[in-house]
């Protein structure tokens, strides 16, 4: 059913609740790129605790396709779906790849993710050396040589935080006649800035 082309975009689908893994295994078997991004959360279930995979941003799946009338009708068919986001089906809003591409990046590592409240204030950085070498996204936290990275989905107003070395990131907006140098060995604060 889903062909790609070179004018794919990332969409975001919003789902009914706890509906999330019905709409991406329906999509997924129709031959569309579908995207459920999890974090690992404790459950209790009959007094025994153990972890199990939850939505990283609940009640949202991301779809990556160029979407014509044809295919937003085949899209909407799906159990479980709410609608696609945006103003109409020919105004859908797309989702920027990078902010796509750091948490597929975030999904892959085994670190431990924890949901965050969406931010627009801090310091942009872009993580310089280890596995997540290029994923940009907001310092908020800084202990001495620790930090949490915040990467947020602007058009769901979410983001999900991980921990950081904070010798391994640069800022990312920096004066275009200073040489970017990543900070090393320095505590800083984001008041003020």
């Amino acid at each position: 059913m889903a062909e790609q082309t070179q004018d794919a975009r990332w969409f975001v689908l919003w789902t009914h609740s706890h509906c999330e893994q019905l709409v991406h295994d329906q999509l997924t078997g129709n031959g569309f790129e579908a995207f459920l991004p999890t974090i690992k959360t404790w459950s209790r279930r009959k007094r025994v605790r153990r972890t199990v995979a939850a939505p990283m941003f609940p009640g949202y799946v991301f779809l990556h396709h160029a979407i014509d009338k044809r295919a937003h009708v085949a899209i909407l068919k799906t159990r479980g779906l709410v609608r696609i986001l945006g103003e109409r089906w020919d105004r859908l809003t797309p989702v920027a790849d990078s902010e796509i591409d750091g948490i597929r990046r975030l999904v892959t590592v085994d670190a431990p993710l924890m949901p965050y409240p969406y931010l627009r204030e801090g310091q942009q950085v872009r993580i310089i050396d280890g596995a997540l070498t290029g994923v940009e996204g907001i310092l908020v936290q800084v202990k001495p040589n620790k930090g949490l990275l915040v990467l947020s989905v602007d058009l769901l107003r979410r983001s999900v935080a991980v921990e950081v070395d904070c010798t391994q990131v640069m800022p990312v907006s920096a004066p275009s006649t200073a040489t970017v140098r990543p900070w090393r060995h320095r505590t800083f604060s984001l008041e003020g800035a």
